[in-house]
């Protein structure tokens, strides 16, 4: 293992457990699967492809660098962009339309 995978192994709590799913005896019959809890974060990740512990803990700690890497990723700077003159007025022509249309429902007044 890469010393920055133990130093990020030595932040998560590990977790071993049975595999389910499809796989027979042996999947059913280890604990193969792992599951890794980021504790800084509270991230989750799991991985039960392979057979070998080992390997679904390699996978575990590839899965866990990129979700932290997406988590500390800055967001961009939402820019409000404007209606422009013409569909301003056309919404405010169809607006009036249909205030007419709904002063005309009004029921008829008899005297």
């Amino acid at each position: 293992m890469k010393p920055e995978d133990k130093k990020l192994l030595a932040e998560c709590a590990v977790q071993a457990f049975k595999a389910s799913g499809k796989g027979g005896q042996h999947v059913q019959k280890t604990d193969s699967a792992v599951r890794l809890i980021h504790i800084p974060t509270g991230l989750r990740v799991t991985s039960q492809q392979e057979r070998s512990q080992y390997l679904n803990k390699k996978i575990c700690l590839k899965k866990l660098r990129k979700k932290l890497e997406l988590r500390s990723r800055k967001r961009k700077k939402r820019i409000p962009t404007k209606k422009s003159k013409a569909v301003r007025e056309k919404e405010l022509h169809e607006k009036k339309l249909r205030s007419k249309q709904k002063k005309l429902r009004g029921s008829i007044e008899m005297e």
